[in-house]
Order: structure tokens, then C-alpha cells, then sequence
């Protein structure tokens, strides 16, 4: 155990931490609520962790949180949060706030905490350089050159083609009900409204995660049957009841160790495609098919270009189920660069009866990235990639 580890816990069962305070080697600093926690905090007394019990007079611990990483300099103390019973939903939000640990006093024991604490303040100098790094990375701007070109091209497209754009939208109307656009979230380098023309019968959506399943261009496998999550650990099995290889968390409302829940999500990984391209999808209509052959349903797409959403030239935005998968660097790495109508994936193997690993899928998007790191961007090779796009407009596939 590490000398003089002082911890702050808010709350009003500090008899749980009876064990902890026989320990000499750390000083357990109580308080009862938030607002004396802040006084505290900004006291600049020397302080190594925070644990903290969600309900509070007045408020909870998460309110707490956020105003400790809103008011408190040093925003980089580890924070532990406590529950009497264990809710996924509280551990659902503790995680997505970026919470250090969250906790049950029902099942967890003290010294598991403190255990936990030690790790954390062992590496909170790593914690501290990736944050200041996130925080000077250089913000990313648009070339103007290529800013310039996607207003040009964009406006100029889409005054040309509003005749025949009208005839389309006239005969989407005519073939099935509902409005004939379509919007849904997607991500670049933000989230926004993407629009294309609707080639799919209305309410298709509740169809996609089985189609996803059976028909997904992507599925390389299928999906085990029995997940880590049903099988013990093989590292914890070794050691004695009640012993872990590594710090406990909860997930869907089983208690599962570190060690064995980084297994899990390597095992998820493998098993599912990040990506979802159906293959001669029964969603869409006979005008839908014509207009996604000819690519006619990306027209609206100009008008997120010159909204500023997207570029003529990028990584395609992912459905915001997609993109929360891409959490690897090397996955990540595509959004470096804008989201676009075109880009080199699409031209370089969509024309081509639309056969496309994941794998390769990735690779292509991660190269075309690299052109927007170190000021690398190169306007000849957009023109080059649009001049390639034309061939690959028409295709056979209905992918």
C-alpha cells in the first residue's frame, strides 16, 4: 500500500469504510454533501482520489461530478461512485460520462476499492499527458481550396439537374406512400442530417437488423452462439473464492472482472461486422433501385455540402451505429479526414460488382485520411478521384 493516500468520500455511510480507516496508510477525509465537497476541492488541500455515494442531500454524485470538472483545476482526481444496489442504467450513464469506477456497497468490498483507487493514481500521469494531448491537438480546417470547389461544383450540379430532379421525385411519389426524401443521423467529423432521395418503402428501418444478420456484405462469420459473458473467467478460476485477476464491473447485471470483459469485447469485435452494406436489399422499391444504380438518390447530398456538412470528396458518413464501433486507432483514423459524396473506397472497388471486405474497406478510407495529417492534402488528387467516380456511377449490383 502506497503512504499517505488521502480520499475524500461525500456521503452518509462512512461505517462502510471502517476497514479503510485501520489502515495507516490512508486518510479518509468524510464529508456529508456536494457543497461542502466543492469547499474542499477548491481549498487546494492535497488530494489523491474521490469516492462518492449517488444520493446526496440535495442532489446526486454525477451532479457532483460535473461540477467538479466544470469549477475544480485539477479535473484529473480519480472519481469512484457508490450505490447501495447495483442499477445498469447508473452504470450505463457513470461510463458515458467518463467516470472512473462505479461501484455497489451490496457486493463490492472496501478493500476493492481502495485497490481500484491505488491503480488509478498510478497512472494518472498517463491520464493527464493523453488529456493535454487531446486538448492541444491542432483543430482541423477545411483547405480552402477544396472548400471553394465543393460550393462551385455543388451549386452548379444542382442547378443543372432540377428538372430531371423534379421528374424523379415525381415518380417516387407515384410508386409508395410517404415523403420522397430521406434523413437520418449520420457521423463525420460531427453528427448531422443527411439527406438522400427515399429509395426504399416507408418504415424499412425495423427490417435492417435482420437483414443485417443474414445478408450483410460484411459478415465474414456468424455470431457465437455462448459469449464470454456465460462462461467464467479462466484467470480468476485459478485463485480462491471471492479473489479477481483484476478490478470487477458489471455488466448486464453480472459481475465480470477486467481481465475477462476486454476478452468479451475482443470476441464482439470478431464476431460482428462494423459495417452494414445488404446485399440486393428487398427494402427497395423499382424506382429505389434504378435511382441507387445511377446514384441519383445522392443529389440532395449537395445541399450538405454547401451547408458545410460534408465535401464532393471523403470518407462517407457512417450511421451512428456504425461509427460507435469504430473505437481502434486504426478504425478511427477515417474521420480525420471530411465525410463526402465520393471517395477512393467507392471508386475504387464499387464500380467493380461492389465485393469489398471490411478489412479492405478500412484500408482505403484510412489512406485517403492521411492526405489531412501534416498539411498533406492535395487538390489534383480530389479531381482525380471525381474523374474516376463517373465510370463507377453505373454499376450492376444492387448493393
Amino acid at each position: 500500500m502506497a503512504p499517505n493516500l488521502n480520499i475524500l468520500y461525500i456521503g452518509n455511510t462512512p461505517e462502510y469504510f471502517e476497514v479503510v480507516k485501520e489502515d495507516e496508510n490512508v486518510s479518509l477525509i468524510v464529508l456529508e454533501n456536494s457543497i461542502k465537497a466543492i469547499k474542499y476541492l477548491n481549498s487546494n488541500k492535497k488530494l489523491d482520489a474521490i469516492i462518492c455515494e449517488y444520493n446526496l442531500p440535495g442532489n446526486n454524485g454525477l451532479y457532483l461530478f460535473d461540477m467538479i470538472k466544470k469549477e475544480i483545476d485539477d479535473k484529473y482526481i480519480p472519481f469512484i461512485l457508490l450505490s447501495k444496489e447495483f442499477s445498469n442504467d447508473l452504470y450505463k450513464i457513470s461510463f458515458k460520462k467518463e467516470v472512473n469506477d462505479y461501484y455497489s456497497t451490496a457486493v463490492s468490498k472496501p478493500e476493492d476499492i481502495i485497490s481500484r483507487i491505488l491503480f488509478l493514481c498510478e497512472n494518472k500521469s498517463n491520464l493527464k499527458v493523453a488529456k493535454s494531448l487531446e486538448a492541444n491537438e491542432e483543430e482541423y480546417h477545411m483547405p480552402l481550396s477544396k472548400r471553394i470547389f465543393d460550393i462551385f461544383v455543388a451549386s452548379s450540379v444542382l442547378l443543372v439537374a432540377s428538372p430531371f430532379l423534379l421528374l424523379i421525385i415525381l415518380a417516387i411519389r407515384l410508386e409508395s406512400k410517404g415523403k420522397v426524401y430521406y434523413i437520418s443521423k449520420r457521423v463525420g467529423r460531427k453528427t448531422f442530417d443527411f439527406y438522400k432521395l427515399r429509395s426504399m418503402r416507408t418504415g424499412s428501418d425495423e427490417l435492417l437488423k435482420k437483414l443485417a444478420k443474414e445478408k450483410n456484405q460484411y459478415q465474414t462469420e456468424q455470431k457465437t452462439t455462448e459469449s464470454s459473458l456465460d462462461k467464467p473467467c479462466p484467470e480468476c478460476s485459478k485463485l480462491a473464492e471471492g479473489e479477481t485477476c483484476s478490478p470487477t464491473m458489471y455488466i448486464e447485471n453480472r459481475q465480470i472482472c477486467d481481465f475477462w470483459y476486454s476478452h468479451y469485447k475482443d470476441e464482439e469485435a470478431r464476431n460482428n461486422s462494423t459495417f452494414v452494406k445488404i446485399v440486393d436489399d428487398p427494402r427497395v422499391t423499382k424506382v429505389g433501385k434504378f435511382i441507387r444504380n445511377t446514384s441519383i438518390d445522392e443529389l440532395p447530398q449537395l445541399i450538405n455540402v454547401l451547408k458545410g456538412d460534408m465535401s464532393i470528396v471523403g470518407n462517407r458518413p457512417l450511421p451512428v451505429y456504425e461509427a460507435e464501433l469504430l473505437t481502434g486507432d486504426d478504425l478511427s483514423k477515417r474521420f480525420l479526414a471530411p465525410p463526402g459524396i465520393t471517395g477512393l473506397w467507392q471508386v475504387e472497388l464499387r464500380g467493380n460488382g461492389g465485393e469489398m471486405s471490411e478489412e479492405e474497406r478500412v484500408r482505403l478510407d484510412n489512406e485517403y485520411a492521411d492526405q489531412f495529417t501534416g498539411g498533406r492534402f492535395s487538390f489534383w488528387y480530389d479531381i482525380k478521384l471525381i474523374l474516376r467516380t463517373i465510370p463507377a456511377l453505373l454499376q450492376k449490383d444492387s448493393v
